[in-house]
């Protein structure tokens, strides 16, 4: 069954509204009174939210955002406050519902892009760098911000801000908690689309809507190449080239693909995927 608007909203404290935009799987973060700060039924929403999309032909791309002007300010620290009282076994199962959460954004076939304003601090800047593309406001902040409050990051932000900066400048962050503007972070080359405030979710929606109009299974095999890419050696990554591009050559995609160019035609994707659901 294709996912539709606040199909997966019944989850008691969700925090999460959902909507279609075509083909285009919208999510927010709707917790603006304490700027989109994070809560376990945020994390067991958007899970399920995006395994709902992994298994539905007719999303082409996911885009999250957060309301009331900002994307996520991380974790509740009340919430930590009463946790520090729990056994330590317990505190590390509460902090996996956040590590399955950057998990089924790295895993989901469907690319996942981040619409940033305002705030994206602490776990909030984990979610932000786990998404496959980033479009951000130029008054945009992101920091790693734990070591202000006597904490140590979590929700990946380590290894996938280590993809962007060295080591140098990922401790420098880490140990200042030193806030990066939208510019600043396009600058680093972590940000692919920079706009002005107001305008992330509108442009995050238009190239969503561009990857969406894709191959539904090349674009996840591509999803995954670019993924793994960084981590596997040369080798590595031309052995699952060489497993993926026969794979795709006898899919309906690359019949449609290769009939279009040689046509001089558009390609039709959207009716490939759609065929599926009739």
């Amino acid at each position: 069954m294709p996912v539709t608007d606040n199909a997966l909203d019944d989850a008691p404290d969700s925090a999460l509204l959902t909507r279609r935009e075509g083909a285009v799987f919208v999510l927010s973060n709707n917790n603006p009174g304490a700027r989109n700060a994070l809560t376990p039924g945020f994390y067991a929403g958007l899970t399920a939210a995006l395994h709902a999309a992994a298994c539905d032909t007719t999303i082409g791309a996911v885009v999250l955002t957060g309301e009331g002007g900002h994307f996520c300010s991380g974790g509740d620290l009340r919430q930590l406050i009463h946790r520090r009282e729990l056994p330590i076994a317990e505190r590390r199962l509460r902090l996996e519902s956040l590590h399955n959460l950057v998990r089924a954004l790295r895993d989901c076939p469907k690319p996942v892009i981040m619409a940033v304003e305002g705030a994206a601090a602490g776990a909030g800047l984990s979610l932000a760098l786990a998404g496959d593309m980033l479009v951000a406001a130029k008054n945009a902040q992101f920091s790693v911000a734990y070591v202000k409050v006597g904490l140590t990051p979590d929700g990946g932000a380590t290894a996938l801000l280590s993809e962007f900066v060295s080591r140098q400048v990922l401790t420098e962050l880490c140990l200042t908690g030193e806030r990066l503007s939208g510019e600043r972070m396009h600058q680093l080359g972590v940000v692919n689309r920079l706009v002005e405030p107001g305008q992330a979710l509108a442009a995050a929606l238009a190239l969503a809507q561009q990857v969406a109009a894709g191959p539904e299974l090349a674009t996840a095999r591509i999803k995954h190449l670019c993924r793994v890419a960084p981590r596997n050696t040369l080798e590595q990554q031309l052995e699952l080239e060489a497993l993926y591009m026969p794979l795709s050559q006898e899919t309906e995609e690359s019949r449609e693909g290769i009939g279009a160019f040689l046509e001089k035609r558009a390609s039709d994707f959207a009716k490939l995927r759609n065929s599926k659901q009739g």
